[in-house]
């Protein structure tokens, strides 16, 4: 019989979130899209196939449950190390325990939470003992890995990305959190309040199932209801259930209204959000985004506004750093709009997907060394100050063979009219420059 994690009778002292920890795939709650028949790590634990992976997604979201379950799938000793806490001492502890177990005859997988902690060197260490088999990795980190883990050590791991729990998940966890405080009932209204209070987080939902368990035992209740809650835990749920709305529709309704150029309405959901206890710098961080994908370069000024509107906050804190961030709303909601370079940044990465890693061309290689130059990287290539004009008429950028594609395409609107002028102006000339040249590709 499969163990289940209600087989050992739950200590006092040991957190819930620890309690609930599941012990096989059918406990996971959340993350369908990895578990469910015929996904990705559910077929992983099928075929036993045991591999290195990097698991993105944001705090409680279950990467080290699942790491700890493919360990238990596969019998293989774990090894969990912080990067936060942790360093090369506890790469080479890691890799002595690793070689003893395989000499016994035992696979050992690496657990590595917040990898991204870890600097280029500390994450190199890992590589040898990856490439050679001495072990599994896996890293869990709540940062994108294309910027923040070393790209042979991505190359050698599939990445996985984790969602936030969806609020039926939530709420069906608080149920089995409940049930095992001994808590059978629980209001529908209650269990949706905790599940917008945890905001996709099952660690945080079952800290706040405690609390409230903990207060219904000490009014000796036996049912928990929405007023036992806010009771409980205030002006925690405050924050995400302000008028009864969910949190990210009201941070959908500001980034509508300052894409719709509303600045009335841009300021409301501003200043509902922090009514209702948001942090501010998530809001500035918004903003950021705003900035750059409704309005980009028809006003390049909007992203340097913003920026400085989080560090004004950041300086002065609320309430006084509060005004900053709602100049930058007001200055977002009337900027002339466009996502054209929102739009040519997916394409392009669509395009490198699609054309792969192809070779830089000599001309455009790096040369800081002789040995370079001799072989040819940099030859060719035409320095645009000196040319007139500054612009090397009829040159590629391109690797060759990969067609010259026109990702970013500038709206009529704000500087961008100006940018799309200058760049039909420089596409004229590479026109008329290669045609010179008999070349028509």
């Amino acid at each position: 019989m499969t163990a289940s994690l209600f087989d050992e009778a739950p200590s006092g002292s040991v957190p819930l979130a620890e309690r609930l920890r599941p012990r096989t795939l059918d406990e996971v709650v959340g993350q369908a899209q990895l578990l469910d028949a015929g996904k990705p790590l559910r077929l992983a634990f099928e075929l036993r196939r045991l591999h290195s992976m990097i698991l993105w997604g944001p705090p409680g979201v279950g990467k080290t449950t699942l790491a700890q379950l493919i360990a238990r799938t596969f019998d293989a000793q774990f090894i969990a190390i912080s990067a936060v806490l942790g360093g090369v001492k506890d790469i080479r502890d890691a890799v002595q325990q690793a070689e003893v177990a395989r000499a016994a005859g035992r696979a050992t997988l690496v657990f590595v939470d917040e990898v991204h902690r870890f600097n280029k060197s500390q994450q190199d260490a890992f590589l040898p003992h990856v490439e050679s088999g001495l072990f599994t990795f896996i890293g869990a980190t709540t940062e994108n890995p294309s910027f923040e883990v070393n790209s042979a050590l991505l190359s050698r791991a599939t990445v996985y990305v984790l969602q936030p729990l969806g609020a039926d998940e939530l709420q069906r966890l608080a149920r089995r959190g409940l049930a095992a405080c001994g808590i059978e009932q629980a209001d529908d209204d209650a269990l949706a309040l905790l599940a917008a209070h945890a905001d996709g987080d099952a660690r945080r939902l079952l800290n706040a199932v405690e609390a409230v368990v903990a207060a219904a035992r000490r009014d000796a209740r036996t049912r928990v209801d929405k007023a036992l809650l806010q009771a409980t835990l205030g002006e925690a749920l405050r924050r995400y259930d302000k008028g009864g709305d969910q949190f990210y529709d009201v941070i959908s309704a500001l980034h509508k209204s300052v894409r719709g150029s509303d600045p009335d309405a841009a300021l409301y959901w501003m200043a509902r959000m922090l009514d209702g206890g948001v942090d501010p710098l998530y809001i500035g961080r918004r903003l950021i985004r705003m900035a750059s994908e409704d309005i980009g370069l028809a006003d390049p000024r909007a992203l340097g506004h913003t920026l400085d509107a989080v560090a004004a906050f950041e300086r002065l804190g609320s309430p006084e750093g509060e005004l900053a961030l709602a100049q930058a709303v007001v200055y977002l909601a009337i900027a002339p709009k466009s996502n054209a370079l929102y739009l040519a940044a997916g394409e392009a990465r669509r395009f490198v997907r699609e054309h792969g890693s192809a070779p830089v061309p000599d001309h455009l290689r790096n040369a800081p060394t002789k040995l370079m130059r001799e072989i040819g990287a940099g030859a060719g290539y035409r320095y645009a100050h000196d040319e007139p004009g500054a612009f090397a008429a009829g040159e590629r950028y391109f690797p060759q063979g990969v067609p010259e594609a026109r990702l970013y395409r500038p709206s009529p609107r704000g500087q961008e009219a100006r940018i799309g002028e200058r760049l039909a102006e420089l596409r004229r000339l590479n026109r008329e420059a290669r045609a010179a040249h008999g070349d028509r590709a």
